[in-house]
This record gives C-alpha cells, sequence and structure tokens, in this order.
C-alpha cells in the first residue's frame, strides 16, 4: 500500500491536481490561508492517472471489503472515481448529495438500493471530514450498512480522525499528507526548508498564515 500512496502523490504532483506553494500560500473558500491547493477532479482528466486511481480503489474494496453490495459516492468530486469502481466490481452505485433536494423527489440519496444492503463509500478529499461523514451518517439514515470509507487522499487533520473515530467509520485513503510531502520534497517539487511550513500549518491550519 505504501508503493501505491507514494505513486499517487506523485501523479497528483505531475498533473497539478495538487500544488504546494509554501512561499505564496492559497485562501481556501473558508477563509483560511493554505500552503496547499488540492483538486482530485484533474485525475479524471488523465486516463493512465485516473485507471491507476479506480484500480487501487477496486483491490482495496475487494481486499477489504469482500461483501460489499453498493458502491456510494460523495457528491460531487466522488461520482465518477464511485462509477468506475462499480463497473469494475459489477456492482450498482448510488451517490449521496450533502443535502436533499428542494425539488421533485427530495432525495438525497440517488440511485436504486435496499435497506440492509452493505456499502462502501468513496470520496476525493478528506479534509474536516464534515461533508463525507454527513454522506455516511444520510447511508445509516436510510438502512444502509456502511462498511467503511475510502479516499484518494487526506490532510490528516485531527478534526477527521476524531470525527471518523466517533462516528465509528473505518476510512482507508490511498495516499495522504505526509506522503505527499515526502514525495515532493524528494523530486525536488519543494525545498528542505518549505517541508516545515508544511509541517506547520498541518497543525492548527485555521490560524495559520493569520
Amino acid at each position: 500500500m505504501e508503493n501505491v500512496s507514494k505513486k499517487i502523490a506523485e501523479y497528483l504532483l505531475q498533473i497539478k491536481a495538487i500544488k504546494l506553494q509554501p512561499s505564496n500560500p492559497f485562501t481556501w473558500a473558508s477563509g483560511w490561508k493554505s500552503p496547499i491547493y488540492c483538486d482530485n477532479r484533474k485525475t479524471l482528466s488523465f486516463p493512465h492517472v485516473r485507471s491507476f486511481i479506480c484500480k487501487s480503489f477496486v483491490e482495496l474494496v475487494k481486499e477489504l471489503y469482500p461483501d460489499a453490495e453498493v458502491i456510494a459516492g460523495v457528491a460531487t468530486g466522488a461520482i465518477a472515481h464511485g462509477v468506475l469502481v462499480a463497473s469494475e466490481l459489477g456492482l450498482p452505485f448510488i451517490y449521496v448529495r450533502s443535502e436533499a433536494k428542494s425539488h421533485g423527489l427530495g432525495n438525497q440519496i440517488e440511485g436504486y438500493f435496499e435497506k440492509g444492503q452493505k456499502v462502501v463509500v468513496i470520496e476525493d478529499l478528506i479534509s474536516t471530514g464534515g461533508t463525507s461523514l454527513g454522506a455516511v451518517k444520510a447511508l445509516r439514515d436510510a438502512g444502509c450498512v456502511v462498511l467503511g470509507m475510502a479516499a484518494i487522499f487526506t490532510y490528516g487533520f485531527q478534526k477527521a480522525i476524531d470525527g471518523f473515530a466517533k462516528e465509528n467509520c473505518e476510512l482507508h485513503t490511498l495516499s495522504n499528507y505526509n506522503i505527499l510531502v515526502e514525495t515532493a520534497l524528494k523530486t525536488g517539487y519543494i525545498r528542505e526548508n518549505d517541508t516545515e511550513t508544511l509541517k506547520e500549518w498541518r497543525k492548527d491550519p485555521s490560524k495559520w498564515g493569520v
């Protein structure tokens, strides 16, 4: 799995799905200043990258959740990845909105499923974990048995770790922040003195750069 994590980190950096700019921070929608920007939707535009991610997800599900009956994607970033994984596994696919629609049938979960079915949730990115765990709650409230969640990348924030533990939901990611920083340093994407900035940011991102 470590080799997979490193390979995906390399891909994310190569295609600029993840950008690291310790000396020229980004501003997130939340207002946080950040030395990192992550857009995993870009992976879909590169066939070799999306195929590797799909294969890695499939192997993870087969190994950890052989009893999975349904694959669920978290809208909107993980819908395409979830469809690819479900197709490879020959399983039904559904997706979960951040909230129920205000019109039509008012669904929060789109697609066909039955109560009691075992579901693996696919996500593209884990930050604070709020949206991801919201999808888990919606599935459980609808009667699904959530076996766990698999995501492409996580920042590794303590808030997310605590949140998944509190909700008793397993989380497995194909790559993570520590591997990314390590890979970026080894490939010359960042310099040695940048790593301390990146580590400090991850400790308390809401106050960093303020």
